[in-house]
């Protein structure tokens, strides 16, 4: 556990939450700055900060626990659907260095918009420059 960690403070016990969901590995508690009724933070327990770093195993229980919680979250809260999002790194808007995945219940005509708005390149790619970046991201993942 981080010492200046608000999640870990609330895996810890150490600040209140309002909890959903906890298992041996994760904690799914209400976001106390909501961008809609029944928006749910799921964690780990344990301290990483980004995705990249999370070890399988915790990385299976997160989503499986996401899996389990999401479909509840939006009937207890008469939402058809949800956003599901991830803030990965200081420069994508995570405020806090946790993991954390943001279920965020929608309705239709919430104006909530799509996760794809969040950023949008100016510029449309041709096939060369997608074939390069594929490339290069798939040589990358060989790598590791």
């Amino acid at each position: 556990m981080a010492e200046n960690c608000v999640f870990c403070a609330i895996v810890e016990g150490r600040i209140p939450s309002h909890m959903v969901y906890e298992d041996e590995k994760t904690l799914a508690f209400l976001d106390i700055h909501p961008s809609a009724l029944g928006h749910t933070l799921v964690i780990p327990k344990a301290h990483v900060a980004r995705v990249e770093d999370l070890p399988e195993e915790d990385a299976r229980s997160l989503f499986a626990a996401l899996r389990k919680i999401v479909g509840r979250i939006q009937e207890a809260v008469g939402a058809p659907a949800s956003t599901i999002g991830i803030n990965n790194g200081r420069e994508s808007g995570q405020e806090v260095p946790h993991v954390h995945i943001h279920v965020i219940p929608r309705n239709r005509g919430d104006s909530g918009g799509i996760i794809q708005g969040v950023s949008r390149s100016p510029q449309r790619l041709n096939d060369v420059e997608m074939a390069r970046i594929a490339n290069e991201i798939r040589e990358r993942i060989k790598a590791v």
